[in-house]
């Protein structure tokens, strides 16, 4: 048996011949490798035979034995190799024998038509001779010289280079094989040769493939693919490489997200969340520009990819944030977060803030519709409860304290609205329902985009509402002279401080005015004019 190498296990308790062995494997002379093994302490007398994806080492009985076996296993592959060129020539040899006897006989044909015809030369038709010059095969070509050593051993040397992860090396020698037979195809051996090479493509881009599977290069980044992903370009599978190269990231994102740990405050979870996938996906796109730049065609799936990595990124994102009931502060600070990383991928050309905001839209809804009705209800419940009388701070701090964040809301006369000592000339109620409209709009615009617009409008209106008709209702309810002039002072705060602020700043935040706060604001005239009127302002 000489073309091929059998593997058997000795079976020292069998007799006869026919049951000392028991197979094993067996493996075709032209895929495989044999490479030397250097003795190292105990190991000694080794040789390898390497196949893909397998690796066998084999030790000799002692250094001559090894040495036979090596020669043995080499120069079995050589006299295989020459006989099948052998072949290759023999079979050549007979097809250029016979395409020029057909040459002769088509040329002793024509000699004949011309004699018939008077002597007319077969170059005086044009159509005679384009027609029978297609089908004469062309035997002037000198064939190329296939018994070169390096491509002899080629195969073997691609075998090597693959066992033993040279891909470079393995990818140089196709180039430079792939240029020396370019344009000689039809040449004697070319297509046997090449038939043998494509099995080493094969195998050698399955180990690409395998290279850049998600369990073998996550921890190094983007740059661990590049090698993997540079050698698949060179084999022409630009598109199998963005691909696999995606996919390794999309693992990489999804490990570095589950593996972060949720501890301390939801601020400083969402600012390590937003950092390890931002800058992963920045790192990711750099790279995928880098390795990708001659391909213009694969951006449009890395596109793709982007977006579907952003909605994990969401996943993880809401599930922290909106899930555990954030306060509406703390959720507006964590989109803002998001939406400051976001924006730094403008520096390489890529925008995903239309794509964060679609993803985050409908928990942003929830979370401004459940913090308005936690407002109304508290203002419902101090309404209920309301003595009208003016307030006392009791300190000197208090009283700083509650003027700087009136002014820090965008009140800036709230002195006016104070007295002597720690006194301030209007109602608990609509100082505490002040203080959370504000931080409701302001939490708002930090929330806000486009889509958000009439959300954050018709919740805005929806809880001034509920103080406007409180304040009608005790002014039109109120017997008591004096309650009701302190009514009027905090009717006036209201509408003349209060709603002019809120849509000032609502323009400032969004761009546009609100027509709608407008006219609410405009509809206290009722009360203002004929504050006696039993006319309801709904």
């Amino acid at each position: 048996m000489n073309d091929c190498l059998l593997v058997a296990a000795w079976l020292p308790g069998r007799r006869g011949a026919a049951l000392r062995y028991r197979f094993d494997a067996v493996y075709q002379l032209d895929s495989f490798a044999v490479v030397n093994v250097k003795d190292t302490g105990p190991m000694r007398d080794m040789f390898k035979v390497l196949m893909f994806p397998d690796t066998r080492v084999f030790q000799a009985e002692n250094a001559k034995v090894k040495k036979e076996w090596l020669e043995i296993l080499e120069q079995t592959k050589k006299n295989k190799a020459l006989g099948e060129r052998r072949e290759l020539e023999k079979a050549e040899a007979l097809r250029l024998a016979a395409a020029e006897q057909e040459q002769q006989r088509l040329k002793q044909e024509e000699e004949q038509r011309r004699r018939r015809g008077g002597g007319l030369p077969s170059g005086t038709n044009p159509f005679e001779e384009e027609e029978e010059g297609g089908e004469v095969p062309r035997a002037d070509l000198q064939p190329l010289d296939l018994g070169l050593d390096w491509i002899q051993e080629l195969p073997e040397d691609l075998d090597v280079c693959i066992a033993q992860r040279d891909f470079e090396g393995a990818v140089d020698l196709l180039d430079k094989l792939s240029a020396y037979l370019s344009g000689a195809d039809g040449q004697p051996g070319v297509r046997q040769l090449r038939s043998r090479v494509e099995q080493r493509i094969r195998r050698l881009t399955d180990v690409l493939v395998y290279e850049l599977s998600p369990g073998r290069s996550l921890r190094g980044g983007p740059r661990a693919t590049r090698r993997a992903v540079s050698q698949l370009i060179r084999l022409g599978q630009s598109t199998k490489a963005c691909e696999l190269f995606l996919k390794n990231r999309a693992a990489a994102v999804h490990t570095a997200i589950r593996q972060l740990r949720i501890e301390g405050a939801t601020l400083l979870y969402i600012h390590k969340l937003c950092n390890i996938f931002f800058t992963g996906l920045l790192d990711t796109a750099r790279e995928f520009e880098m390795d990708f730049a001659g391909d213009s065609g694969c951006y449009s799936a890395f596109v793709v990819w982007s977006r579907s990595s952003t909605r994990l990124f969401v996943d993880a994102f809401s599930k922290q944030v909106f899930d555990s009931k954030e306060s509406l502060s703390t959720t507006a600070e964590c989109v803002e977060v998001a939406k400051e990383h976001c924006n730094k991928l403008s520096e390489i050309g890529l925008d995903l803030t239309f794509t964060l905001q679609a993803l985050l839209v409908k928990d942003i809804k929830a979370a401004l519709h459940c913090y308005k009705g936690i407002i109304m209800e508290a203002t419902k419940h101090r309404n209920s409860e309301e003595m009208w009388r003016k307030m006392n701070l009791m300190t000197p701090e208090a009283l700083t304290k509650l003027k700087d964040e009136m002014k820090n809301s965008g009140i800036t006369n709230f002195d006016q609205y104070t007295g002597d000592d720690c006194w301030v000339n209007l109602s608990y109620t609509i100082v505490a329902f002040t203080k959370q409209l504000m931080a409701f709009l302001e939490e708002g615009l930090k929330l806000y985009f486009p889509e958000l617009h009439m959300v954050l409008l018709e919740s805005l209106q929806e809880i001034i509402l509920v103080a406007v008709q409180h304040v009608d209702y005790s002014l039109r309810c109120e017997q008591d002279p004096e309650k009701k002039v302190f009514i009027r002072d905090n009717v006036s705060f209201l509408y003349e401080t209060v709603l002019p602020v809120v849509e000032r700043r609502f323009e400032e935040g969004v761009g546009t005015p609100a027509k709608q706060l407008q006219d609410l604001r405009n509809g206290s005239r009722i009360i203002r004019v004929n504050p006696e009127s039993t006319n309801s302002f709904v």
